[in-house]
């Protein structure tokens, strides 16, 4: 996959911070499709996705937040797929810019009951779809250019 240049517009003098992504996926008819899941504030469609976790693998990280935001179980790959980058919206505090590391989960099972279940919409999309609701272009890229017959682990 040809990865585009990451653009983290820096208003002011700050640091760049890292997350770890989860691209939750299942083929169902021989139709790959990926779950999506708003953002908690503005509502916006986005991967699960999360901090780093002292002594965690960026892949268990990725499977972490995808159980927290999405009550995702499945397998998850330690592949990282692409990067994107995007400022995190902090309300009254300064947007925070972020890159994002995308690591693909094999959905075997989605819990009716997870943590952020009140705080979130999830939705399973093709990924024509789904790259019509993410508004990063590098997300949108990661999606078009992803193809689970290329993951191994």
């Amino acid at each position: 996959m040809k990865q585009l240049p990451l653009k983290v517009p820096v208003k002011h003098k700050t640091d760049v911070r890292t997350q770890f992504a989860a691209l939750p996926f299942r083929v169902s008819h021989d139709k790959l499709q990926v779950l999506l899941i708003t953002s908690r504030r503005t509502k916006r469609w986005i991967v699960p996705k999360g901090w780093p976790m002292e002594g965690v693998s960026p892949m268990d990280a990725a499977a972490t937040e995808a159980f927290e935001e999405a009550g995702v179980e499945g397998k998850a790959y330690p592949q990282c797929v692409g990067l994107f980058s995007y400022q995190k919206d902090r309300g009254d505090l300064e947007d925070l810019p972020c890159v994002a590391m995308v690591y693909p989960i094999k959905v075997t099972r989605l819990l009716s009951d997870y943590p952020e279940k009140n705080e979130r919409r999830r939705k399973w999309f093709s990924i024509k779809k789904a790259v019509t609701k993410v508004h990063e272009p590098e997300l949108r890229a990661i999606l078009k250019a992803f193809d689970p017959k290329n993951l191994h682990g």
